[in-house]
């Protein structure tokens, strides 16, 4: 098995260049199409789970991260702050100082200043705001490979506030998101992982609310029915979470999802809502990323795919091969239906070579269709589907919407069967 980083030059999916640096890997069209799929996807199920989209700033002043316990806690892990202004003018605020800002290790304070924009009632309860943004990691060139470790994070995340009655059904349905993507992305988990604090000052010293924590993480577990393994020193550094790890293909065990219970940035930043009683209580932050990093979820799906993607995925989704220049015209108003239906589809004339070597040259798309003398001469079109199955002929319109459907469904099945089918079989 090709690990994701070969996979990724031969299919032209990212690249790297030592003038943009370590760590910092740029998307080609073919690998930006698929993580632009991943997105959209993403983006739409949080809609129907009824998460909000915001966006936030990627740069932060220190005080922020000081507040939130990142400063205090994560610093390592953190670019150096960045002073901006200062000398005889002063800086952006008339301090001679300046003020220093840093690229933000997390999304989770600037979700909390969102939340904290307005007084919030128990009615509102629970929000669910969600972001992909950029996010910034220090790590060492040592431990950066390909896109699995990165020092420039497009973050798939969300926070939910609620009340403490509700924070293990939010862990539990946000569990079901994620199992519902893996489904959808033909993904499986390796394990769960239950992350709990260990030794040392990289945690926050409250006993009682780790507890309470994981006792509710415990039980969003027990309710999907899901096995997992404890271990100690994994958590965040202000709370355990559910990481659900995989495996790539040398073997090696990575986090790609994760749900996190956290009752202390809502206190750090003084959080409240209006409940029925008319007086303030403190909200509980759950923290949850379905798909995890762009960079290391389309990793984790050029490894275990292959480069031969789900087709909602794929970068191509279907090759018009024309047998000959005599089928070259209606070959053209063939792909031109694809693109009107949606399909990313491109043509591969004869000009590619034969007809051989252009089905093998694009053995990776879900969809090949053919486009001989009688398929030209009766508006039809003859389908080669990626597992080999060939289809039998159907108009041109038809194989279209047929191909449009399974991408639509945004499941791995490459071909769906139709109603006749279904009953025949």
């Amino acid at each position: 098995m090709k690990d994701h980083r070969r996979l990724g030059r031969e299919l032209g999916l990212f690249g790297t260049d030592p003038l943009i640096g370590a760590g910092l890997p740029y998307w080609l069209p073919a690998g930006a199409a698929v993580r632009q799929a991943l997105e959209e996807y993403v983006s739409d199920i949080e809609r129907r789970a009824g998460y909000q989209r915001v966006y936030s700033p990627v740069l932060g002043k220190r005080e922020l991260y000081e507040l939130s316990g990142h400063w205090e806690h994560y610093r390592d892990d953190m670019f150096p702050p960045m002073r901006l202004g200062g000398g005889p003018d002063g800086g952006p605020d008339g301090d001679p100082a300046g003020e220093e800002v840093v690229l933000r290790p997390s999304l989770c304070p600037h979700h909390a200043l969102i939340y904290r924009s307005r007084e919030r009632s128990y009615r509102e309860l629970p929000l669910r705001l969600a972001e992909l943004g950029g996010m910034y990691r220090a790590e060492l060139s040592g431990v950066l490979g390909g896109l699995t470790r990165v020092r420039a994070i497009q973050l798939n995340d969300a926070h939910v506030f609620c009340t403490l009655e509700q924070v293990a059904d939010e862990a539990l349905a946000a569990l079901r998101l994620i199992r519902e993507a893996y489904a959808a992305m033909g993904l499986d988990a390796a394990r769960y992982r239950l992350s709990l604090p260990g030794p040392g000052a990289k945690y926050v010293r409250e006993p009682g609310l780790w507890q309470r924590a994981g006792a509710l993480l415990e039980q969003a577990l027990a309710a999907e029915g899901i096995a997992y393994d404890a271990e100690e020193g994994e958590a965040a550094f202000y709370g355990p979470k559910i990481d659900v790890q995989v495996l790539d293909a040398a073997g090696r065990e990575a986090t790609l999802s994760t749900v996190q219970v956290d009752f202390h940035q809502p206190a750090r930043f003084g959080l409240a809502y209006v409940g029925a009683d008319g007086a303030r209580h403190r909200p509980v932050m759950v923290h949850r990323s379905v798909v995890g990093s762009a960079e290391r979820a389309v990793a984790q799906l050029i490894e275990v795919h292959q480069g031969a993607f789900p087709p909602w995925l794929a970068p191509v989704q279907a090759v018009v091969l024309p047998v000959g220049e005599a089928e070259a015209a209606p070959a053209e108003a063939l792909l031109r239906r694809c693109v009107a239906a949606g399909l990313r589809a491109e043509l591969a004339g004869p000009e590619r070579g034969t007809l051989g070597a252009r089905v093998r040259a694009g053995r990776l798309a879900p969809y090949q269709v053919v486009v001989g003398p009688r398929e030209a001469a009766g508006g039809a079109a003859a389908l080669r589907l990626r597992d080999g199955r060939r289809p039998a002929p159907l108009p041109a319109a038809e194989a279209v919407a047929r191909m449009a459907a399974a991408v639509a469904a945004r499941r791995p099945e490459l071909w769906p069967p139709d109603e006749a089918e279904r009953a025949a079989g």
